[in-house]
């Protein structure tokens, strides 16, 4: 997969995140969903199609726990 200059990514995670940082974090970019670990924010990111994050997140709203 291609790198995407993320420098200009706006990073955000979710309401539900654990109060002391324990979490991802998600940004749009073009094309793409780039993941990272919120109490490592310059460690290496993820990066996604938007349609490899799509059918992710469709398959954990339809089974959570499979």
């Amino acid at each position: 997969m291609a790198t995407s200059d993320m420098s200009r990514a706006v990073w955000r995670k979710s309401s539900r995140s654990y109060q002391d940082g324990s979490c991802v974090e998600v940004a749009a970019l073009t094309g793409m969903v780039a993941v990272r670990d919120s109490k490592n924010p310059e460690s290496a990111a993820l990066a996604f199609s938007s349609s490899a994050w799509r059918a992710f997140a469709r398959r954990l709203a339809e089974d959570p726990l499979r």
